[in-house]
């Protein structure tokens, strides 16, 4: 432990001596606000990282419950008929209606043109990652990921006025606009958190932080189900998550800072505690380029990607799809799905804190190594979650039985986060916003994809069509784990910090550090010289 910790004491010595002082005045206003801060920082910083990735959430997904009740469903008796279509809750004398009562459906879109509105957050989603891991590195998280998420909401808030003026085309537009928004909420979320938290506590801070998307996708469904409940207009559901959204910029701003020595009121027990104990070379590496050809040739970083490819897949697949699901296919009203809805991601939360749990006292203990702790928990996240979406098809019209299996596919879902969520936070503490975003950005064709394939997939949105559906998704997810398990690491890469681990023996693709490439300039200009 001591020997792993000499180069980060160093390195972050470096950090302390080249941080703002300004920031760190010891004046009355300071000490008063240490001394009322009794909660640990990095802990205020975890909970408002999760309200932050709820509230990211909440805008990306109330869309999704909301264009049920903007969209008339106009069905007659010579349509498609389906053989296994299920009963409906609305029934009124024995008589199933087709229509419900929608005064604010005004819109006439069919389900490709659907599918293809809610896909569009994730092509500015991708758009953004990159830069925003670029600009999370460069002038910190904080701004970076706060700024993203008030554009995120002011869109949002205005949501309502685009629809109305420009239809489907301005809608998805905005959406694309929103994903831009919420780019570089995950990069800049990765880059506080390896600044912020030691790598024994990582299983449990990742399932904090990152389990506000569980959170988001619990308060956006329940409340946009009682929101759109009794025929009101859907309206309200962006006004209230937009709202939401500003309100959250504003503590953000007051409560939370880029890195630790950034921080005016940290206590100094804290403080010592977070230098002597994170891996990062802040600002050492902030001078150097990204190690691009580096991570671009790293088995593991692709290992990372595809598994990244898989659990996206199957997760947007819930997330966007299943309001559609259970309103269209199980015929739930819409309050009912709202609250349905919600239950799978009740799962996932309450079990991604107890596999984190899990996977950092079995490290701490010594039970099994970081990267085998990230296999196990990828696994049980890829294929658990694999399995019961296929059984949940062929509960047929049971409908609790199928909604069992849906909230049992999402509660082992929440080993991700223990698993390969965390696991750029092992291979790139120091560039883990840069390898987030190329994870993220690859990640994130899938929920470009998904939610357009199953539109095409399910014209008439039936049972049989669902389950052709939801068996590519199977074979995604399974495929990519398999690739993950094999070339999976747990250690800190030596491209993250060459001046710690050196080149490898059998590296031929030139420098990756400042003073390297320098020097090499400086030969080959000295070189260039005599030949002259």
């Amino acid at each position: 432990m001591e020997e792993s910790e000499a180069p980060a004491q160093a390195r972050n010595l470096l950090g302390q001596k080249t941080a703002v002082p300004s920031r760190r005045v010891d004046n009355a206003l300071t000490r008063t606000l240490r001394s009322c801060c009794v909660i640990p920082q990095r802990y205020i910083l975890g909970v408002m990282g999760l309200l932050g990735v709820c509230n990211a959430y909440t805008m990306r997904v109330c869309l999704n419950l909301a264009i049920t009740q903007m969209v008339r469903l106009n069905k007659t008796s010579n349509d498609h008929f389906d053989e296994n279509a299920c009963p409906s809750d609305d029934v009124i004398n024995n008589v199933t209606t087709v229509e419900v009562d929608k005064p604010y459906a005004i819109f006439d879109w069919d389900q490709s043109t659907q599918g293809l509105i809610l896909s569009g957050f994730y092509y500015g989603y991708a758009a953004t990652q990159v830069p925003g891991g670029y600009l999370a590195e460069r002038f910190g998280g904080k701004w970076t990921l706060g700024v993203g998420l008030l554009s995120t909401a002011l869109f949002t808030f205005l949501t309502p006025v685009v629809i109305r003026a420009g239809g489907a085309t301005w809608l998805f537009i905005l959406r694309v606009l929103q994903g831009m928004g919420e780019g570089p909420t995950m990069p800049a979320l990765m880059i506080m958190l390896a600044r912020w938290v030691p790598p024994h506590e990582r299983g449990f801070q990742g399932a904090l932080v990152f389990g506000g998307a569980q959170i988001g996708n619990i308060f956006g469904s329940f409340m946009s189900g009682i929101l759109l409940a009794d025929g009101r207009d859907w309206a309200y559901v962006f006004y209230f998550f937009g709202g939401f959204g500003i309100l959250w910029f504003l503590l953000w701003s007051l409560l939370c800072y880029s890195t630790p020595n950034t921080h005016p009121y940290i206590s100094k027990k804290e403080l010592n505690y977070l230098n002597n104990n994170v891996t990062t070379a802040e600002a050492q590496s902030v001078k150097d380029p990204v190690p691009w050809k580096g991570i671009l040739r790293s088995a593991p970083v692709w290992a990372l990607v595809c598994a990244a490819v898989g659990h996206d897949w199957g997760y947007y697949t819930m997330v966007t799809d299943l309001p559609k699901y259970s309103h269209d296919v199980l015929k739930y009203n819409i309050a009912t799905t709202g609250t349905l809805t919600a239950l799978p991601y009740i799962a996932m939360w309450v079990s991604s804190f107890l596999f984190g749990l899990v996977c950092d006292i079995c490290i701490k203990k010594g039970w099994h190594s970081i990267k085998t702790g990230r296999i196990i928990h990828t696994t049980i996240a890829a294929t658990g979650p694999a399995i019961c979406i296929i059984l949940a098809s062929y509960a047929g019209c049971d409908r609790t039985a199928a909604m069992v299996y849906f909230v049992l596919s999402m509660a082992l879902m929440g080993g991700f986060y223990s698993g390969m969520k965390v696991n750029a936070l092992d291979l790139a503490p120091n560039y883990a916003g840069s390898l987030t975003s190329l994870v993220n950005t690859t990640s994130t064709f899938a929920g470009i994809v998904t939610p357009y394939l199953i539109g095409l997939m399910t014209p008439n949105s039936t049972l049989v069509e669902w389950r052709g559906a939801f068996w590519v998704c199977f074979a995604v997810l399974v495929g990519t784990n398999v690739v993950y398990c094999i070339w999976a690491d747990g250690k800190q890469q030596w491209w993250d910090d060459v001046r710690q681990f050196g080149y490898p023996p059998d590296w031929k693709h030139g420098p990756l550090i400042k003073q390297d490439i320098e020097q090499r300039e400086s030969v080959k200009l000295s070189d260039d010289k005599e030949v002259y």
